[in-house]
């Protein structure tokens, strides 16, 4: 079996650190670490099956059908295969709608 390489991306890496501080000021630091441990170990596992997510229909509207996720939790992994590797592009909630959260990201 094919074994892809893997990168977070740096706004990826900034929405793990969100997602961690968000956490810990609800509902503490042992369960932000919970949650970012199984973040990683999802994305982790895409090494050696990346095909499994799906194409999001939000992304298949914007023509951007390269994009698939991979859902954990409350939470949408949404990350490209190329060359290779496993690119990991964005950590969303699934409670909130997706383009408006890549366009903040873009305000940022």
């Amino acid at each position: 079996m094919k074994r892809y390489a893997l990168e977070i991306t740096v706004h990826a890496q900034d929405d793990l650190g969100d997602i961690g501080e968000y956490i810990e000021s609800r509902d503490g630091e042992e369960q932000a670490h919970a949650v970012l441990d199984s973040l990683l170990e999802a994305v982790h596992s895409l090494q050696s099956l990346p095909e499994r997510g799906n194409h999001p229909p939000e992304m298949k509207r914007l023509g951007l059908t390269g994009v698939r996720e991979l859902h954990v939790m409350s939470y949408r992994v949404l990350y490209q295969i190329a060359a290779g590797t496993v690119y990991v592009v964005a950590f969303i909630s699934a409670r909130r709608d997706v383009q408006a959260q890549l366009s903040e990201r873009l305000l940022r």
